[in-house]
């Protein structure tokens, strides 16, 4: 296997995790305020049928992918009322959300249904993007990409770097303390939960701009579940999250190169293998907090805890 053809499929590795990347950091946030949204599957949805419409009226790439996330915010805006500002149950509300986007998106797109588009531009650097191995790698993807990589490291250096992180973490550990000592709790999950919302559009905008660039319903294809599960996978920790998308992205690659090869087995099978992936991960990740402990937010302890 020569080294070009490792980088391409590191780089169609990467591609593929890019909008569990997107989705599981900004889901990350919300969980480490103590606020579970399990709407994030509604959202991208949402954010793929928004940028791809705003796109295709607008002919720039930028503003659908502003167009998505605004979507997405919008929709977590809702959640967030009804959660926060009104208390509603937050398992029953996520899933409404869910059903919600999956028919805003229908109707939404559609008027765009099969459409196609030129996909998201490349960055393209002259003398760097030619390196042999490395260059595509480094210089040769579009902003989604780049966007994800470096709100990974954002979002790392926000919860654990400052003030305003540690606040938030302090919310999702112990709201009755927080507030106690004068903290804008509901403020702080509110703007957690907008936060996940435009991350969650910004990933479904990159799944019909970028990825795949073309509108099709449902296409996200349950990655807002698979990116809930990341974050539980990566124990509420951004860098984690990253290597589970990557890990997601490999299965994904690895069952897409199985059908080409013709192994005789069933499309379908091979189909499941990337989720198959990710429980298995879930299962033997709750195996090991039965022996070490459990680092989720005590919030969100109740959810996620192993039963004993």
């Amino acid at each position: 296997m020569t080294l070009d053809i490792v980088q391409m499929v590191l780089v169609t590795v990467l591609t593929a995790a890019t909008p569990l990347i997107l989705a599981g950091i900004g889901e990350l946030v919300v969980e480490r305020a103590g606020v579970l949204n399990l709407g994030v599957e509604g959202m991208m949805v949402l954010g793929a049928a928004a940028g791809f419409a705003v796109a295709s009226q607008t002919g720039s790439t930028a503003l659908g992918a502003l167009g998505g996330a605004g979507a997405g915010l919008l929709l977590a805006a809702l959640f967030g009322i009804l959660t926060v500002g009104l208390a509603a149950n937050q398992v029953a509300s996520g899933l409404a959300l869910t059903i919600l986007g999956l028919g805003l998106s229908g109707l939404v797109g559609a008027g765009y249904v099969g459409m196609k588009r030129d996909p998201a531009p490349h960055l393209d650097l002259p003398g760097l993007t030619d390196l042999p191995g490395i260059g595509r790698l480094l210089f040769g993807h579009d902003a989604f990409v780049y966007a994800a990589l470096l709100l990974v490291a954002g979002v790392w250096w926000f919860l654990w770097r400052t003030r305003a992180g540690l606040t938030l973490r302090a919310i999702g550990d112990d709201h009755t303390a927080t507030h106690a000592l004068g903290l804008k709790v509901r403020k702080v999950r509110f703007l957690a939960v907008l936060f996940g919302g435009a991350c969650a559009g910004l990933a479904g905008a990159y799944l019909s701009l970028a990825y795949t660039p073309f509108w099709a319903p449902a296409m996200t294809a349950g990655r807002g579940w698979i990116a809930l599960a990341l974050v539980v996978f990566a124990s509420w920790q951004p860098l984690r999250v990253a290597v589970g998308a990557l890990l997601f992205g490999g299965a994904t690659v690895l069952q897409l190169h199985a059908q080409a090869a013709g192994l005789g087995l069933p499309g379908q099978l091979l189909s499941a293998v990337p989720y198959l992936a990710t429980i298995l991960a879930l299962v033997l990740l709750s195996l090991g907090r039965r022996r070490g402990g459990s680092l989720a937010p005590a919030a969100l302890g109740r959810v996620f805890a192993p039963s004993r």
